[in-house]
């Protein structure tokens, strides 16, 4: 009988959750199995998982073959430094390759502070009064 470690879905729908367990390969994914080793929470971050490492260990003596999700828990479980390593630096790759805001640009020297504006006209000059319009082709309009 070809035996394997597999998940095993259960939780509501866009809820997932996980039993991993010992089943004949040729059994249904949700249908009868040998043996629960362990959980797996897909939407939980960080430490999702909890496996009795000794009864993998203990399958797969056997001849289980266990699938590649399962195959990663348990390389996950054996080891959780290394794995939390490797969980900080997808984080900090995902960090780097997330969209930037626009660099502000900076200004090498202060701009020039605008003129103060004056409510008051120039006073009138004789050159400008005694200036006549100016005449068009057509004489004075």
């Amino acid at each position: 009988m070809p035996v394997s470690i597999r998940l095993r879905r259960e939780g509501a729908l866009n809820r997932p959750y996980y039993k991993v367990v010992v089943a004949d390969s040729r059994s249904p994914r949700d249908g009868k199995f040998i043996e629960i080793i362990g959980t797996y929470d897909p939407k939980k971050p960080g430490n999702n998982s909890t496996l009795k490492l000794d009864r993998a260990e203990f399958w797969i003596s056997k001849g289980a073959q266990p699938s590649d999700t399962v195959r990663s828990l348990i390389k996950k479980n054996k080891n959780p430094e290394a794995a939390a390593k490797k969980a900080a630096a997808t984080e900090a790759k995902k960090a780097a390759r997330a969209p930037k805001a626009a660099p502000v640009p900076v200004a090498t020297e202060p701009a020039p502070a605008p003129e103060p504006a004056t409510s008051e006209a120039p006073p009138p000059t004789a050159e400008t009064s005694a200036v006549p319009p100016p005449e068009t082709e057509n004489g004075p309009s």
